[in-house]
């Protein structure tokens, strides 16, 4: 039986996310059993565009990518967006609310003509995108649930609730009693609640839940002294394509 060929791509983007495919350690072997990785640039040297499923690291930053992405959408029959770059166009989307001339010539000083740059989105607003793995990185378990659904031709079932879920399952002190601010009230959950349990905050990487109370959030930021300003810089560190970040 011919195996799946799997191909991955990156824009921009820190390439933590496929790193971590790379890093799946005993889970990688299971992998590389089930499929075929005809393209990874991050892996390997051989490169070939006959693939069936294509995993897209990264956001789109300039108008010369799109006619890439739209090949890569061409040639794939399943396209998954791969981390919070290519699921929400993350923090790259920083710049979407500065003048995108300013940001040029801040980032490439006298040659900033050399470069070209729009505002920055995720693949989907671009090209049909399939599936999405969230995360910034990914959780290398979930990355490999996603491949084992696809595999089985099933739809991969990502977390509908949010982070404060898992929070509580974890046994966590709520960051808002200990003084600090949070956006697990409304990020999509599936990491575990790692950054919490590991004493920080939640950050959004993972992107808002469906339908989530945004304006509860926003009520709770608000009493713990946050500005309108500061309250929209939280959604715009990784949600900052989405609609409520503007």
């Amino acid at each position: 039986m011919k195996k799946p060929r799997v191909a991955f791509f990156d824009f921009a983007s820190c390439e933590g996310c496929q790193l971590q495919v790379v890093n799946l350690e005993e889970d990688l072997l299971q992998v590389l059993e089930a499929v075929d990785v005809v393209c990874f640039r991050e892996a390997m040297k051989e490169h070939s565009d006959d693939y069936d499923i294509a995993f897209v690291e990264g956001s789109i930053t300039r108008r010369s990518d799109e006619a890439r992405l739209k090949e890569i959408r061409k040639n794939a029959k399943v396209l998954v967006a791969l981390g919070s770059c290519a699921t929400l166009g993350g923090i790259n989307c920083i710049k979407n609310f500065q003048e995108l001339d300013y940001v040029r010539k801040f980032v490439y000083g006298e040659k900033a003509s050399n470069y070209e740059t729009y505002a920055t989105r995720p693949p989907k607003a671009v090209v049909p995108v399939d599936f999405e793995i969230h995360g910034c990185p990914i959780n290398r378990k979930e990355f490999t649930m996603v491949v084992k659904a696809l595999l089985l031709g099933k739809k991969p079932e990502v977390p509908n609730y949010p982070v404060c879920v898992e929070c509580k399952m974890a046994g966590n002190i709520c960051v808002f009693e200990l003084g600090m601010t949070c956006m697990g009230p409304v990020t999509r959950a599936g990491c575990a609640a790692c950054c919490v349990t590991e004493g920080s905050i939640c950050w959004g990487c993972r992107g808002l839940v469906d339908d989530p109370n945004v304006d509860s959030e926003r009520e709770i930021l608000a009493t713990h002294g946050l500005s309108v300003n500061d309250i929209l810089n939280k959604f715009r560190l990784y949600t900052g394509f989405s609609e409520v970040a503007k």
